[in-house]
C-alpha cells in the first residue's frame, strides 16, 4: 500500500539564475535558485505541515544532483524524482524589473523534465494522493504531455482533488495556439484552480476579471475553488455564487515575484485540507485568500522560491498586523 500524500505533484524541477549584484567589472552576478513551480508549491505546503512527494525528472548532472538535494532538505519526497543522464536539468534565466516583473529564457532543447515517460510514473502513490498538482510545463511535449494527462486519470481514479495552474511561459511552446489547447484540457480536468490575471485574459480575451472568469467557469462547470491572482491587486475568489475580491500586500520590499503564484497556490490547498471543498462560507473564501496573498507578498521578498517560503507563524503575524 503506497503512502497516502496529502499532495503530490507532477512537473519541473530546475534553476533558476537570478541577479543578484554586479562584480566590479560591472558584469551581473547571477544566483542559482532552485525552483519549478510544483516543487515550489510542495516546498509551502511542507512549511504548513502537509505531506507531500514530487514527481519529475531532472538530469544526472551537478544541477540535478543539488535539486534533489534542496527537496530532500525541504522534507518532499524524492522517491519518484528520477535522474536522466540522457539530458541536463533544464536551467530558466530570470530577467527582474523594478517593479518586481520578470521575463524567462529558457535552456531546455531538451531538458531532462521533458523526458518523463508514463512507464515511469508511480502510479500506486500518485492514486493515493489526497490532491493531485500540475501545470502546462509538462504540457509543452508528447511524451512528458502523456505522462501528464495518465497522471491526472490515475490521480482522479484515486478519488484526489486535482489543481492546476496553467503557469503560462509562451518562449517554451511551438505556438501559442498549442499552448491554449493544452490549458483549455487542464481547465476541463481541475476541482482547484488558480490562474493569474494575465493567464485568464489570455483565454477569454477579458481584461475584466468577473467577465474572464465567468466565461471560463461557463465552460468548466466541474472547478469548484477558481481564484485569479493579479500581483499588487490581490487575488479573486469564485465559489459556487460568491465572488469574494481581497486586496494585496502592497508593503514595499519585493525584490522579485518569482514563486509568488506558487506559493498562494500552496496556501489554498493547504485550506482545502484543513476545511474542506463543499459549503465553504463567504469569510471562509476570504480567509482562504488573505493568507495566500499574505505568504505571497513574503516571498517576493526574498530571491528564489523553494528556499525562500515563509512559516506559517511569519504569516498569521503579517495578517494580524494588517488588521
Amino acid at each position: 500500500m503506497a503512502e497516502k500524500w496529502d499532495v503530490a505533484a507532477l512537473g519541473e524541477l530546475l534553476i533558476d539564475f537570478t541577479q543578484n549584484g554586479t562584480s566590479e567589472q560591472g558584469n551581473p552576478l547571477l544566483e542559482a535558485n532552485p525552483g519549478g513551480a510544483p516543487c515550489n508549491v510542495l516546498a509551502m505546503l511542507r512549511k504548513l505541515g502537509k505531506s507531500c512527494a514530487f514527481v519529475g525528472k531532472v538530469g544526472d548532472d551537478l544541477f540535478g544532483r543539488r535539486l534533489r538535494a534542496v527537496v530532500q532538505e525541504a522534507g518532499i519526497g524524492t522517491d519518484y524524482l528520477l535522474l536522466d543522464k540522457a539530458a541536463h536539468t533544464t536551467l530558466a534565466f530570470v530577467e527582474t524589473f523594478p517593479n518586481g516583473d520578470r521575463d524567462f529564457s529558457f535552456y531546455r532543447d531538451p531538458g531532462a523534465d521533458m523526458l518523463l515517460r508514463e512507464e515511469e510514473l508511480p502510479l500506486e502513490a500518485i492514486g493515493a494522493a489526497h490532491i493531485f498538482h500540475f501545470g502546462t510545463l509538462s504540457m509543452t511535449h508528447e511524451g512528458v504531455r502523456q505522462a501528464t494527462k495518465k497522471a491526472v486519470a490515475c490521480a482522479k481514479a484515486g478519488g484526489a482533488l486535482i489543481s492546476f495552474d496553467p503557469n503560462l511561459r509562451p518562449p517554451l511552446w511551438s505556438s501559442l495556439e498549442e499552448a491554449r489547447k493544452q490549458i483549455e484540457w487542464g481547465l476541463s480536468q481541475c476541482d482547484i484552480l488558480k490562474i493569474a490575471d494575465n493567464e485568464l485574459e489570455f483565454m477569454t480575451g477579458e481584461t475584466d476579471f468577473y467577465k474572464g472568469a465567468a466565461i471560463l467557469r461557463e465552460k468548466y462547470p466541474q472547478i469548484k475553488v477558481f481564484n485569479v491572482t493579479a500581483g499588487p491587486d490581490g487575488s479573486f475568489g469564485f465559489y459556487k455564487d460568491l465572488s469574494v475580491h481581497v486586496p494585496g500586500f502592497t508593503l514595499g520590499g519585493t525584490i522579485e515575484t518569482t514563486g509568488a503564484g506558487d506559493t498562494f497556490c500552496a496556501c489554498v490547498l493547504n485550506y482545502v485540507l484543513e476545511n474542506g471543498i463543499e459549503d465553504l462560507s463567504e469569510k471562509q473564501i476570504g480567509d482562504m485568500l488573505r493568507f495566500a496573498n499574505a505568504a505571497a507578498y513574503l516571498v517576493t521578498t526574498k530571491k528564489g522560491a523553494i528556499r525562500s517560503m515563509p512559516e506559517r507563524e511569519q504569516v498569521e503575524a503579517l495578517c494580524r498586523a494588517a488588521d
